[in-house]
């Protein structure tokens, strides 16, 4: 069986940069093995697989894997698939429907890009001692979501980038996403996301994370949108701009491989 396959960097204006996803449309959906076995091939942070939506609720059904596990939401490799879909197929705009994170849209930006929306994840002031005292430094304040996601904010950009956080501990307590976060020195937000638990010790650029904190930073910095930077070995550069609850992260994305994937059976 031969499948078509793209290699998109997501976030990213130019190859070797932003975040990677893999992008494979399928005729029909192959049993859940074989997809985090193709998931895990592929060893990027996500596998999008995309598939025909026969009930008329978007044009497409999405489906994101982890070489480890079955996600919830991701919003690199969603972005990287609405890239591949409209610039293959063409178009203005391309919906996606999902199992637990609702509908996506993708659509082309003014000036390039894409903008990509997502629900807003909304989190509130809690305490995880456990979880701070492995991030390496402390940060001021936490806020936890009901989705396993937290926010640890820092004082400076250099505390971020400075972060060692112990990646088996944090990976023992769960699949969540720990974001850490703090005003930029370029940008107005700067951040960097680990989930070792999900099979991501740092992700390179994580749509799904500010979705969280699009809502976060919109609510301290007393406007809509900002410029954000996650500051990951490979990096990347988003707008984040809230709208009711949606989040809509404007980015670019560069095709570097486009071929096909050989499946026996």
């Amino acid at each position: 069986m031969k499948l078509p396959y793209w290699h998109v960097d997501a976030f990213a204006a130019r190859a070797f940069a932003g975040n990677q996803a893999a992008v494979m449309p399928l005729g029909h959906w192959l049993q859940d093995a074989v997809l985090q076995a193709i998931a895990e091939e592929n060893m990027f942070a996500e596998t999008a697989f995309v598939v025909k939506d026969e009930t008329g609720a978007a044009d497409w059904e999405l489906r994101w894997f982890t070489p480890a596990c079955e996600i919830r939401l991701c919003g690199h490799a969603t972005l990287a698939a609405g890239h591949v879909l409209l610039e293959r197929d063409g178009g203005e705009r391309v919906t996606f429907r999902t199992r637990k994170a609702g509908n996506l849209e993708v659509r082309r930006a003014a000036g390039g890009g894409y903008e990509l929306a997502l629900p807003t994840i909304a989190t509130e002031p809690g305490e995880w001692p456990e979880a701070v005292a492995l991030l390496g430094a402390r940060p001021q304040e936490v806020w936890r979501s009901r989705d396993r996601y937290g926010i640890y904010l820092f004082a400076s950009e250099a505390e971020v980038r400075a972060l060692a956080p112990d990646l088996k501990g944090l990976a023992a307590l769960g699949d969540d996403q720990f974001i850490c976060t703090a005003p930029g020195d370029r940008t107005d937000v700067v951040s960097r996301v680990f989930v070792p638990g999900g099979g991501v010790d740092e992700d390179s650029v994580t749509g799904s994370a500010h979705a969280a904190l699009t809502p976060f930073w919109a609510a301290r910095l007393g406007r809509t949108s900002f410029s954000a930077h996650q500051a990951s070995r490979r990096g990347g550069d988003l707008t984040c701009r809230l709208k009711g609850d949606q989040a809509w992260l404007n980015g670019h994305c560069a095709t570097v491989v486009e071929g096909s994937f050989y499946l026996e059976g």
